[in-house]
Protein backbone atom coordinates (compact mmCIF):
# COMPACT_ATOMS: atom_id res chain seq x y z
CA UNK A 1 0.00 0.00 0.00
CA UNK A 2 3.06 2.72 0.95
CA UNK A 3 4.78 1.52 -2.30
CA UNK A 4 1.49 2.16 -4.23
CA UNK A 5 1.29 5.98 -3.09
CA UNK A 6 4.48 6.42 -3.65
CA UNK A 7 4.29 5.22 -7.00
CA UNK A 8 1.24 7.44 -7.40
CA UNK A 9 2.90 10.63 -5.57
CA UNK A 10 5.89 10.16 -7.65
CA UNK A 11 4.35 10.16 -10.91
CA UNK A 12 2.01 12.77 -10.39
CA UNK A 13 5.02 15.54 -9.59
CA UNK A 14 6.99 14.25 -12.35
CA UNK A 15 3.57 14.53 -14.90
CA UNK A 16 3.11 18.06 -13.34
CA UNK A 17 6.42 19.17 -13.65
CA UNK A 18 6.50 18.16 -17.22
CA UNK A 19 3.61 19.93 -18.39
CA UNK A 20 5.18 23.20 -16.64
CA UNK A 21 8.72 22.78 -17.54
CA UNK A 22 7.41 22.66 -21.40
CA UNK A 23 9.48 19.18 -21.78
CA UNK A 24 9.66 18.87 -25.45
CA UNK A 25 7.49 15.98 -27.20
CA UNK A 26 5.79 15.35 -23.33
CA UNK A 27 3.30 17.77 -23.05
CA UNK A 28 2.37 21.54 -24.27
CA UNK A 29 2.17 24.24 -21.86
CA UNK A 30 -1.45 24.51 -20.28
CA UNK A 31 -3.39 27.40 -22.20
CA UNK A 32 -6.77 27.17 -19.82
CA UNK A 33 -7.61 27.88 -16.20
CA UNK A 34 -8.79 23.97 -16.41
CA UNK A 35 -5.35 23.24 -17.57
CA UNK A 36 -3.44 24.74 -15.19
CA UNK A 37 -6.02 23.40 -12.26
CA UNK A 38 -4.91 19.96 -13.46
CA UNK A 39 -1.60 20.59 -13.29
CA UNK A 40 -1.68 21.88 -9.42
CA UNK A 41 -3.97 19.42 -8.53
CA UNK A 42 -1.13 16.91 -10.29
CA UNK A 43 0.93 18.84 -7.99
CA UNK A 44 -0.48 18.75 -4.53
CA UNK A 45 -1.54 14.41 -5.39
CA UNK A 46 1.99 14.20 -5.72
CA UNK A 47 3.27 15.70 -2.45
CA UNK A 48 0.28 15.01 -0.27
CA UNK A 49 1.47 11.40 -1.49
CA UNK A 50 4.75 11.57 -0.83
CA UNK A 51 4.61 13.09 2.56
CA UNK A 52 1.66 10.62 4.18
CA UNK A 53 4.47 8.53 3.03
CA UNK A 54 7.35 9.97 5.05
CA UNK A 55 4.89 10.64 7.83
CA UNK A 56 4.01 7.26 8.21
CA UNK A 57 7.91 6.07 8.17
CA UNK A 58 8.45 8.39 10.68
CA UNK A 59 5.70 7.07 12.79
CA UNK A 60 7.41 3.44 13.00
CA UNK A 61 10.53 4.39 14.42
CA UNK A 62 10.13 4.47 18.50
CA UNK A 63 10.02 7.35 20.43
CA UNK A 64 13.15 8.27 21.95
CA UNK A 65 11.82 7.10 25.75
CA UNK A 66 12.38 3.77 27.24
CA UNK A 67 10.09 0.66 25.96
CA UNK A 68 8.09 -2.23 27.68
CA UNK A 69 8.37 -5.51 25.73
CA UNK A 70 5.12 -7.14 26.31
CA UNK A 71 2.79 -10.02 25.21
CA UNK A 72 0.24 -9.33 22.71
CA UNK A 73 -2.57 -9.14 25.12
CA UNK A 74 -5.69 -10.69 22.81
CA UNK A 75 -5.33 -14.51 21.32
CA UNK A 76 -6.62 -16.39 18.61
CA UNK A 77 -7.31 -13.80 15.41
CA UNK A 78 -6.88 -11.04 12.83
CA UNK A 79 -6.26 -7.63 14.50
CA UNK A 80 -5.67 -4.19 13.05
CA UNK A 81 -3.91 -1.61 15.07
CA UNK A 82 -6.47 1.95 14.70
CA UNK A 83 -4.04 4.07 17.12
CA UNK A 84 -0.05 3.92 17.22
CA UNK A 85 3.19 5.15 16.29
CA UNK A 86 5.00 8.06 17.52
CA UNK A 87 3.31 10.59 15.19
CA UNK A 88 0.08 12.54 16.19
CA UNK A 89 -1.44 12.02 12.44
CA UNK A 90 -1.27 7.79 13.42
CA UNK A 91 -1.55 8.09 17.24
CA UNK A 92 -3.94 10.30 18.76
CA UNK A 93 -3.01 9.90 22.00
CA UNK A 94 0.50 11.89 22.06
CA UNK A 95 -2.07 15.05 22.37
CA UNK A 96 -1.91 13.84 25.68
CA UNK A 97 2.33 14.82 25.88
CA UNK A 98 0.96 18.75 25.12
CA UNK A 99 2.01 20.14 28.87
CA UNK A 100 0.63 23.76 28.44
CA UNK A 101 -3.06 21.41 29.05
CA UNK A 102 -3.42 20.92 32.52
CA UNK A 103 -6.54 19.05 32.29
CA UNK A 104 -4.11 16.03 30.05
CA UNK A 105 -1.72 15.82 32.86
CA UNK A 106 -3.87 13.72 34.66
CA UNK A 107 -3.87 11.18 31.27
CA UNK A 108 -0.56 11.60 30.63
CA UNK A 109 0.51 7.79 30.80
CA UNK A 110 -1.53 6.96 27.67
CA UNK A 111 0.24 9.32 25.29
CA UNK A 112 2.12 6.26 23.53
CA UNK A 113 -0.26 3.75 23.75
CA UNK A 114 -1.96 1.33 21.22
CA UNK A 115 -5.66 0.74 20.00
CA UNK A 116 -6.32 -2.92 18.90
CA UNK A 117 -9.80 -3.90 17.07
CA UNK A 118 -10.47 -7.34 15.12
CA UNK A 119 -10.69 -7.86 11.75
CA UNK A 120 -11.86 -10.76 9.78
CA UNK A 121 -10.28 -12.06 6.42
CA UNK A 122 -11.93 -8.93 4.45
CA UNK A 123 -10.15 -6.61 6.92
CA UNK A 124 -14.00 -5.63 8.12
CA UNK A 125 -14.43 -5.26 11.71
CA UNK A 126 -18.28 -5.10 12.58
CA UNK A 127 -21.00 -6.90 11.12
CA UNK A 128 -22.68 -4.17 8.90
CA UNK A 129 -21.51 -0.40 8.25
CA UNK A 130 -21.02 1.23 12.08
CA UNK A 131 -23.95 -0.83 13.95
CA UNK A 132 -24.97 0.67 16.91
CA UNK A 133 -24.81 -2.43 19.14
CA UNK A 134 -21.25 -3.41 20.61
CA UNK A 135 -21.70 -6.91 20.39
CA UNK A 136 -21.78 -6.75 16.08
CA UNK A 137 -17.91 -6.01 16.75
CA UNK A 138 -15.78 -9.32 16.26
CA UNK A 139 -13.46 -8.05 18.97
CA UNK A 140 -16.41 -7.86 21.54
CA UNK A 141 -16.31 -10.14 24.55
CA UNK A 142 -12.86 -11.35 23.40
CA UNK A 143 -10.46 -12.34 26.04
CA UNK A 144 -7.91 -10.28 27.49
CA UNK A 145 -4.76 -11.82 28.45
CA UNK A 146 -1.97 -10.22 31.00
CA UNK A 147 0.80 -8.93 28.69
CA UNK A 148 3.02 -9.28 31.73
CA UNK A 149 3.74 -10.70 35.25
CA UNK A 150 3.46 -8.50 38.28
CA UNK A 151 0.78 -7.30 40.65
CA UNK A 152 -3.26 -5.69 39.86
CA UNK A 153 -2.77 -1.84 41.06
CA UNK A 154 -6.07 -0.69 40.06
CA UNK A 155 -9.11 -2.33 38.71
CA UNK A 156 -12.54 -0.55 37.87
CA UNK A 157 -15.51 -2.94 36.83
CA UNK A 158 -19.51 -1.87 36.62
CA UNK A 159 -18.94 0.85 33.97
CA UNK A 160 -21.71 0.53 31.43
CA UNK A 161 -20.70 -0.46 27.61
CA UNK A 162 -21.39 2.76 25.59
CA UNK A 163 -23.53 2.37 21.92
CA UNK A 164 -21.50 3.31 19.14
CA UNK A 165 -20.72 6.24 18.90
CA UNK A 166 -21.60 7.32 22.01
CA UNK A 167 -18.72 8.29 24.72
CA UNK A 168 -18.36 8.23 28.47
CA UNK A 169 -16.11 11.58 28.96
CA UNK A 170 -16.52 11.06 32.58
CA UNK A 171 -14.56 7.97 32.75
CA UNK A 172 -11.92 7.96 30.15
CA UNK A 173 -10.27 4.58 30.08
CA UNK A 174 -13.40 2.69 31.36
CA UNK A 175 -13.50 -0.28 32.59
CA UNK A 176 -9.93 -1.98 33.06
CA UNK A 177 -7.04 -3.22 35.14
CA UNK A 178 -3.89 -1.70 36.59
CA UNK A 179 -0.90 -4.23 36.23
CA UNK A 180 2.75 -3.69 37.44
CA UNK A 181 5.37 -5.44 36.40
CA UNK A 182 9.24 -5.18 35.79
CA UNK A 183 10.45 -5.63 32.66
CA UNK A 184 14.32 -5.33 31.70
CA UNK A 185 14.28 -3.59 28.73
CA UNK A 186 12.53 -0.94 30.26
CA UNK A 187 14.67 -0.91 33.32
CA UNK A 188 12.72 -0.23 36.07
CA UNK A 189 8.89 -0.07 37.25
CA UNK A 190 6.00 -0.52 35.03
CA UNK A 191 2.39 -0.45 35.10
CA UNK A 192 0.22 -1.42 32.15
CA UNK A 193 -2.82 -1.11 31.79
CA UNK A 194 -5.78 -2.36 29.69
CA UNK A 195 -8.85 -0.53 28.96
CA UNK A 196 -12.23 -0.45 27.37
CA UNK A 197 -13.38 -3.76 29.36
CA UNK A 198 -17.03 -5.00 29.07
CA UNK A 199 -18.20 -4.44 32.27
CA UNK A 200 -18.54 -7.33 34.82
CA UNK A 201 -16.20 -9.24 32.93
CA UNK A 202 -13.23 -8.02 35.16
CA UNK A 203 -11.41 -11.57 36.23
CA UNK A 204 -8.86 -10.53 39.43
CA UNK A 205 -9.13 -8.38 42.29
CA UNK A 206 -6.58 -5.41 43.49
CA UNK A 207 -3.26 -7.39 45.03
CA UNK A 208 -4.03 -9.98 42.78
CA UNK A 209 -0.72 -11.47 41.31
CA UNK A 210 -1.00 -12.21 37.80
CA UNK A 211 1.24 -14.22 35.25
CA UNK A 212 2.07 -13.30 31.27
CA UNK A 213 -1.29 -15.13 29.26
CA UNK A 214 -3.84 -15.19 33.01
CA UNK A 215 -7.63 -13.97 31.72
CA UNK A 216 -7.81 -10.09 33.01
CA UNK A 217 -11.49 -9.39 31.29
CA UNK A 218 -12.84 -8.95 28.24
CA UNK A 219 -13.13 -6.16 25.54
CA UNK A 220 -15.78 -3.67 25.79
CA UNK A 221 -16.97 -0.71 24.72
CA UNK A 222 -16.67 1.43 27.85
CA UNK A 223 -15.34 4.54 28.09
CA UNK A 224 -14.40 7.40 26.07
CA UNK A 225 -14.23 5.23 22.71
CA UNK A 226 -15.75 5.28 19.41
CA UNK A 227 -16.36 1.84 18.86
CA UNK A 228 -15.52 -1.59 20.79
CA UNK A 229 -11.77 -1.98 21.05
CA UNK A 230 -8.60 -2.69 23.60
CA UNK A 231 -6.59 0.25 24.53
CA UNK A 232 -3.18 -0.70 26.45
CA UNK A 233 -1.16 1.74 27.80
CA UNK A 234 2.80 1.43 29.45
CA UNK A 235 3.96 4.52 31.84
CA UNK A 236 5.81 4.79 34.71
CA UNK A 237 4.10 5.24 38.16
CA UNK A 238 1.96 7.78 38.64
CA UNK A 239 1.33 10.41 41.35
CA UNK A 240 -1.32 9.43 43.74
CA UNK A 241 -3.56 12.14 42.47
CA UNK A 242 -3.27 10.34 38.73
CA UNK A 243 -2.56 7.26 38.52
CA UNK A 244 -2.60 7.55 35.38
CA UNK A 245 -0.56 10.13 34.95
CA UNK A 246 2.56 8.56 34.87
CA UNK A 247 5.44 9.20 32.21
CA UNK A 248 4.79 7.54 29.34
CA UNK A 249 6.65 4.63 27.96
CA UNK A 250 6.79 3.06 24.19
CA UNK A 251 5.15 -0.79 24.11
CA UNK A 252 6.75 -3.30 21.77
CA UNK A 253 4.60 -6.44 21.70
CA UNK A 254 6.96 -9.51 21.20
CA UNK A 255 9.56 -7.57 19.93
CA UNK A 256 7.58 -5.73 17.19
CA UNK A 257 6.63 -1.84 17.71
CA UNK A 258 3.02 -1.28 16.37
CA UNK A 259 1.93 1.67 14.45
CA UNK A 260 -1.65 1.99 12.43
CA UNK A 261 -2.50 0.33 9.70
CA UNK A 262 -0.06 -2.64 11.32
CA UNK A 263 -2.22 -6.58 11.32
CA UNK A 264 -1.18 -8.74 13.95
CA UNK A 265 -2.30 -12.80 13.33
CA UNK A 266 -2.25 -14.91 16.47
CA UNK A 267 -2.69 -18.28 15.29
Amino acid sequence: MKKAALGVGIFAILLGALWLLQVPFVLALPITWGAWITVFLLLALGFAAINGIVVALRSKIAPPVASVNLMFPLRAGNFLIVNGGSDISTNAHLMTLNSSEARLQAWRGQSYGVDIVQIDTYGLRARGVLPADPNAYRIYGAPVLAPCSGQVLHVVDGLPDMQVPEVDREHLAGNYVLVRCADQLAGGSVEVLLGHLRPGSVQVLVGSAVAVGDWLGSVGNSGNTGEPHLHVQAQRPGPASAPLGGEPLAIVFNGRYLVRNDRVVVP
